[in-house]
């Protein structure tokens, strides 16, 4: 009796956030402001990264800025300074060690305070054959890319938790959602940093924490200069994306409360596609995420996607 009456709540949750979908999609939710959230930012000092800090800047949020390059996140703070008249706190750290995140995030609370809105954002790409990548190298994808998110949880959830107040956000990739052709290393941490965002999602949900909000962001891939030399062989249905336009995309998803945001919108199809088809086909699609060619080695470096 207790299987078939949690089949059917289950069922009938299904279906109710089906019709909620449905009338969010033809009926969007209102934008929410950010103005006096704080703001913290992995991956600020270049990209995408030093992109969503001035768009956040412009809307009124209190800036915290890291990045393993001081020089260039100095850079984002004296840009959004330059632009905006307001200071953004900046700190050096190497989100891929446990004890570094947990030292400046003391900092940061002691000096800045609560962090409400979490942007996981920095990520490596080896950008070489799974055989061909040096095990430390491997081994720093998966630090930075997935590792890196358990421990900014660990030190900025709790307060959220506590106050049911704020927002975590985590850019991954499409290449978390179908496997690609010589990105073996990149796609298995960008696969656990969206297992692992989703599941922290449903702990809120579970534990009855709806005012902690999640947001996972799976683009294709942009022109930040990770991906530097990569042509898409299918411009108009997966094109290289432009950072400034994912920029505001991902910012306005955050300001909606989007749970997940693929990107281009064609990315939707593909995932539906691959849960539904046959292995084989599934297989193919990577292949098909895979056809691009690479005319410049990748940077590697510890930077924004």
């Amino acid at each position: 009796m207790n299987f078939l009456l949690e089949t059917l709540k289950v069922l009938l949750l299904s279906l109710w956030f089906s019709l909620e979908a449905l009338w969010r999609a033809l009926v969007p939710a209102r934008r929410k402001s950010v103005a006096g959230e704080t703001v913290l930012l992995s991956g600020a000092g270049s990209g995408l990264g030093r992109l969503m800090a001035l768009e956040f800047a412009r809307l009124g949020a209190r800036l915290v800025l890291w990045d393993i390059d001081e020089e260039g996140n100095k850079e984002t703070a004296r840009l959004i300074k330059e632009e905006y008249g307001t200071r953004a706190h900046t700190y050096t750290c190497d989100c891929s060690k446990r004890e570094e995140v947990y030292k400046v995030a003391d900092q940061v609370k002691r000096e800045v305070g609560d962090v409400t809105i979490l942007v996981n954002n920095a990520g490596i790409v080896t950008g070489k054959k799974f055989l061909q990548s040096p095990d430390a190298l491997l081994q720093k994808t998966m630090e930075v890319n997935s590792m890196a998110h358990f421990w900014m949880y660990k030190a900025f959830l709790p307060a959220m938790i506590a106050g049911n107040h704020g927002h975590l956000v985590s850019i991954a990739s499409s290449a978390g959602l179908v496997g690609v052709s010589g990105l073996a290393d990149y796609c298995a941490s960008k696969f656990a940093a969206v297992g692992f965002a989703e599941s922290v999602g449903l702990e809120l949900l579970a534990a009855g924490c709806d005012g902690v909000k999640t947001t996972i962001v799976c683009p294709f891939f942009i022109n930040t200069g990770m991906f530097d030399g990569a042509n898409t062989k299918w411009p108009r249905l997966m094109p290289i994306l432009d950072p400034e336009y994912v920029c505001r995309k991902i910012v306005d998803a955050v300001r909606r409360d989007q749970v997940l945001l693929c990107l281009p919108r064609s990315m939707y199809l593909v995932i539906a596609l691959k849960n539904i088809l046959p292995v084989k086909v599934g297989l193919l699609l990577g292949a098909y995420l895979g056809a691009f060619d690479f005319m410049a080695k990748f940077k590697g470096r510890n930077k924004s996607d």
